[in-house]
């Protein structure tokens, strides 16, 4: 019988978590292009597959693609999957490549202060992972000079008038970066 307000859904009952087969905690809602959850039966924006393993070129091509987009919240996705994938050695360039990619999603939507945080998080902790060993200025063809140059910039830019009003929008596929340095500047 459908309720009130028309048939019933198969969304999970208040207070419990979408599981998948082998009973890890999913959240099967419908997301927007920035990730935001849409109601269950929603048309949503398909999700990245989690758990891929890529090779790093094959990350940085499949999230620079993402961000030029305007889907950093799925670019985000790729660098996760290299951090968990990848050696314990190259997690905090992956982290920090990760965080800018939520730093641009929240700018998006509207949530200037903190993607302005996590821009400068995920600067720190690219630049902090370069300097630990000469050579790490250009891992996968990534200019770590340029993307970190260009998250401050997006920060300050985020910090001061420019995005202080509320109907100021920040266009995620016009403010990516570009991650591969023969394309920087």
């Amino acid at each position: 019988m459908s309720g009130a307000c028309g048939p019933e859904d198969k969304a999970p009952e208040r207070g419990r978590r979408d599981r998948d087969a082998e009973g890890r905690a999913r959240n099967a809602r419908p997301r927007d292009g920035l990730g935001r959850p849409l109601p269950y039966g929603a048309d949503g924006v398909g999700r990245q597959p989690e758990g891929v393993v890529r090779s790093p070129r094959e990350t940085v091509a499949e999230a620079q693609a993402l961000l030029d987009a305007g889907r950093p919240f799925h670019a985000h996705e790729v660098f996760e999957d290299a951090w968990k994938s990848g050696p314990e050695e190259e997690r905090g360039l992956w982290q920090g490549l990760a965080q800018l990619a939520v730093g641009l999603t929240h700018a998006a939507r509207g949530n200037t202060k903190g993607g302005a945080r996590l821009l400068l998080r995920g600067a720190g902790a690219v630049s902090d992972w370069s300097a630990e060993e000469t050579g790490r200025q250009l891992p996968y063809g990534i200019g770590v000079a340029g993307v970190v140059a260009w998250a401050r910039e997006l920060a300050a830019r985020l910090e001061g008038a420019e995005y202080a009003r509320a109907e100021q929008v920040l266009d995620p596929a016009a403010c990516a970066p570009r991650l591969a340095a023969d394309e920087q500047g």
